[in-house]
């Protein structure tokens, strides 16, 4: 093979071809059908990728007696040599993912931390894979082939802290060996129906738990209390008696949306959660009694249809509100006034005809997209001075006054398209206002008057033709040196759904 002469610090040394080589000790090699016999002895840590590598055999990391780390991925690997890494004893990570290996390699050396073996086509789990791997911390095996779980395979892992099996065709589980140190599991996209008894009773000290994508019906009663994250989302949850995780008083981020949940009460007994995820469901009304430390609810596609003040009692910490795509009729004026650091409130997809009233002053971003809404008036925004997004797509409105912007002095995103807009001259005039303050404005087409249906009001030409005799001399002087720009046809998509901003708010 080919190689290249590299010099570093001085010393000679030589870099295979279709490798690249650092002062590092790290080696990068791609497209190869071999793993390179010229790899510098010295080498800490291998990256191997996107190659066509067969066979893995004991003779390619004989002279690599220092290396650390081997990623060898998307190579095609369909199996490795007995003892190709066990007198690798300095190595601490090894990740095969992206291959397609049919079982674990055997032998790996003892002082093995982290091993990823992810998208192979691995069937079957043994102790004999894992044994003397008294070390390791991370098993990933996501996306392969395994049908039934044994936790007894990892008796020998007393030190294992993550062990992540999404996307396998798990349909059943077997009670576990001890794992005192597991921390976080992870046994999202598979089948599992139900757990044995008393599963997850040994996992003490596990603080991470994903059970999503499953054909759960119920939410196992033996969690252990140390759970600050479960995620339970898209299972076969009909009804959740949270009086049955109560002792889980650690639990920040629960995450039940696309389940078959109707109601859901008693939250409060988790006092510090601070994340609930309840969106597509079939809720009727607000979850009652939610802990006073809840940041984000997430309600979003259900079918709620009244909001009032009694929902969000004590919610003095709440600053993310999702409550779109329901069936909002009712929003009480005040509903949210003790939710005193809400920044975002999500509306859009609902029956509202007017903007609710006094809403919280702190609120950054404002989305009513798709309602009734038929005006903008002065009571609804007056207080809003922080509000920097304010999205009224697909409403019933017509006019929009000027002052009403005068009170949103922080107003870096409109977005106006979809509604009727009558498009007069004074509509002109809040055009230019909002140009002036900067305002980054998607607008809308004309429903009136006739002869003007169909433009843009916020780019059309001849709209300003039309109504230059009602500018003064000096408005229209601003009004040529800004015309068209940024607001004309190129810069204002009429119809853009960018309903979900990537930029950062303030």
């Amino acid at each position: 093979m080919d190689v290249c002469r590299l010099d570093i610090s001085g010393l000679s040394t030589t870099c295979p071809r279709r490798c690249s080589c650092d002062s590092a000790h790290s080696v990068q090699c791609y497209r190869t059908t071999e793993v390179p016999r010229e790899i510098p002895s010295t080498t800490r840590r291998l990256y191997i990728s996107h190659s066509k590598i067969k066979q893995l055999q004991i003779t390619d990391f004989r002279r690599m007696s220092a290396l650390e780390e081997v990623v060898l991925s998307c190579s095609g690997t369909e199996s490795v040599e007995n003892n190709t890494f066990k007198a690798l004893s300095t190595l601490k990570s090894l990740e095969l993912h992206k291959n397609h290996l049919t079982r674990i390699p055997t032998f790996l050396p003892a002082g093995l931390e982290i091993l990823k073996l992810g998208d192979n086509s691995i069937k079957t789990l043994h102790a004999s894979d894992f044994e003397g791997l008294r070390e390791l911390r991370v098993l990933d095996i996501r996306n392969n082939l395994v049908a039934t779980l044994r936790l007894s395979a990892f008796s020998s892992l007393g030190n294992l802290q993550s062990l992540t099996v999404d996307g396998n065709k798990l349909e059943s589980v077997s009670a576990p060996s001890n794992l005192p140190s597991l921390k976080y599991l992870s046994m999202a996209n598979n089948r599992i129906s139900t757990f044995p008894p008393s599963f997850f009773a040994s996992f003490q000290n596990l603080q991470f738990l994903s059970l999503s994508g499953n054909f759960l019906t119920k939410v196992p009663l033996d969690l252990p209390k140390s759970l600050l994250s479960l995620k339970f989302e898209k299972n076969r949850l009909k009804t959740i008696r949270l009086r049955d995780v109560k002792h889980l008083e650690n639990l920040s981020e629960f995450l039940l949306s696309e389940n078959q949940l109707s109601s859901i009460d008693g939250a409060q007994l988790l006092p510090n959660l601070t994340t609930l995820e309840l969106a597509k469901n079939q809720l009727h009304a607000m979850p009652l009694r939610l802990p006073g430390r809840l940041q984000k609810l997430d309600c979003s596609n259900n079918l709620i249809q009244r909001v009032t003040a009694q929902d969000f009692q004590g919610l003095q910490d709440l600053k993310h509100l999702f409550l779109d795509n329901n069936a909002v009729r009712v929003f009480e004026a005040g509903a949210l006034q003790q939710c005193v650091q809400l920044s975002n409130l999500a509306l859009e997809q609902n029956l509202l005809i007017s903007i609710p009233l006094r809403l919280p002053d702190t609120l950054a971003r404002l989305d009513l997209k798709g309602n009734g809404i038929e005006d903008v008036g002065e009571q609804e925004l007056k207080d809003l001075k922080q509000l920097q997004v304010l999205n009224l797509r697909n409403n019933k409105i017509s006019a929009l006054n000027r002052k009403v912007l005068e009170y949103l002095p922080r107003l870096r995103h409109l977005y106006l398209d979809g509604n009727p807009w009558n498009c007069t001259c004074d509509l002109l005039r809040t055009r230019r206002a909002l140009m002036d303050k900067g305002t980054d404005v998607r607008g809308g087409q004309c429903a009136a008057p006739a002869e003007r249906r169909g433009e843009s009001w916020m780019s059309s030409s001849k709209i300003l033709h039309q109504c230059q005799d009602n500018l003064s001399s000096m408005e229209k002087g601003k009004e040529d040196r800004k015309k068209m720009k940024p607001y004309d046809s190129s810069s204002i998509g009429a119809n853009t759904d960018d309903d979900y901003y990537d930029y950062e708010l303030d």
